[in-house]
């Protein structure tokens, strides 16, 4: 999910409804939105196709797919992102992965996320290596006076725009006696479906959630702007959608390798030592992430506005999350001219979207498009395969000629 924040977000009359609610997310997003990103980084990896000669760049989010990149080892990762939070998190989780001591650190620091042995590794590994505005945003207090780092000892995934979002559908959930944690008991995916159809789908039924999730405002939470919102819902209740969605993540995917569903029914990944965990925080990868992240760039800046700072075809991999869900046609435009401009003959480029189709066709000028392949069969390949099963559709473009 993308950070493109205000200039991307703000396409009505201020006084407007839709602008309130633009105005409303906008707000919302100043803070941290996502201490884990919610886009599969082994599909992405799978549809870039990356080689040791790649420059990928993409919008930075938690950071988990950035550093998941580094296994599949390409020249160079540059990581963009508007949103200040976020840049901290990408340039904390760089220098802890270059300096503590050992996996069994990097694991309990990103995995578990809930140690005070955190905030002495922080202390004794990774402050004197911070840059100072990421070291002051770690070491800076929140709204209610607690500094930020405390997030490692307390749940870092309970925190941020997305982690309470998810506590509040667990607690939702509670007033109707009902557990999401009781899914993680399945012993196979027989059960699994077992679980959700008698416990988990009948809440979506509720009329104070049916309600609820009428409400743009209630999923500011999942990074839905009202734009994207609406491209989401289509002709159906909301409540259907997320009932669909939430059945694929679910009943789709064994949970023995979904880590997507230990966050969004466990509020954090599992503790045993088989536990699905993002590729970056893997033991097998460890070393190969350690010895590469220096070859991340992280840019406090806009996507378009850093590819025009950008020779031509100087990129070949380009990862917008679901940022365009977010744009207006001209934005779209000016973002497309720069990956067209910068591309090399064998770019890629992934995103995703909230509806369904790709939303390109009708959206960029014909003759602009045409210098692009949209992998239709395999895009729908990619949207079947992403664990996390929120979005409607991945999609993949190459470069023609």
């Amino acid at each position: 999910m993308a950070h493109v924040i205000d200039q991307a977000v703000i396409n009505h009359e201020g006084l407007s409804r839709e602008g309130l609610l633009e105005r409303a997310f906008s707000l919302a997003f100043r803070g941290l939105v996502y201490a884990q990103i919610w886009e599969d980084p082994v599909v992405d990896m799978d549809a870039l196709a990356i080689t040791p000669q790649s420059h990928i760049v993409t919008i930075a989010s938690g950071g988990c797919n950035v550093l998941s990149y580094i296994t599949a080892n390409p020249a160079r990762i540059t990581a963009v992102d508007l949103n200040t939070a976020h840049i901290a998190l990408n340039r904390l989780k760089q220098v802890a992965a270059q300096r503590l001591p050992d996996y069994a650190h990097f694991r309990r620091f990103f995995g578990e996320a809930d140690s005070a042995g955190n905030i002495r590794a922080y202390r004794d590994f990774i402050r004197d290596h911070l840059d100072g505005t990421t070291r002051g945003y770690w070491e800076g207090r929140d709204l209610v006076g607690r500094r930020r780092i405390g997030m490692f000892r307390s749940g870092v995934y309970r925190h941020g725009l997305l982690g309470g979002f998810i506590g509040a559908a667990h607690l939702v959930a509670r007033l109707y006696r009902i557990d999401p944690r009781a899914l993680l008991e399945a012993r196979d995916m027989e059960e699994q479906r077992e679980i959700f159809e008698q416990r988990l789908a009948p809440i979506f039924d509720r009329k104070f959630v049916r309600w609820l999730t009428d409400q743009p405002m209630s999923l500011f939470g999942l990074g839905i702007p009202p734009a994207q919102y609406d491209a989401l819902a289509g002709d159906e209740k909301m409540a259907a959608v997320l009932r669909r969605r939430l059945e694929r993540l679910a009943c789709d995917y064994d949970l023995k390798s979904n880590y997507f569903a230990w966050q969004a029914f466990g509020r954090g990944y599992g503790r045993h030592a088989d536990a699905p965990l993002p590729p970056y925080l893997q033991a097998a990868h460890y070393d190969a992430v350690r010895m590469r992240a220096d070859r991340v760039e992280i840019n406090h800046a806009n996507m378009t506005d850093w590819l025009a700072s950008q020779p031509a075809e100087s990129v070949d991999r380009y990862v917008l999350l679901d940022a365009q869900d977010w744009m207006s046609d001209a934005q779209l435009l000016a973002l497309w001219r720069e990956i067209t401009r910068t591309a090399r003959p064998d770019a890629r480029v992934l995103f995703r979207t909230a509806a369904e189709p790709s939303l390109l066709p009708g959206r960029l000028p014909e003759d602009l498009l045409a210098r692009w392949h949209y992998h239709d069969d395999e895009s729908r390949g990619f949207t079947r395969a992403d664990r996390s099963s929120i979005y409607g559709g991945v999609h993949l473009y190459s470069r023609l000629g």
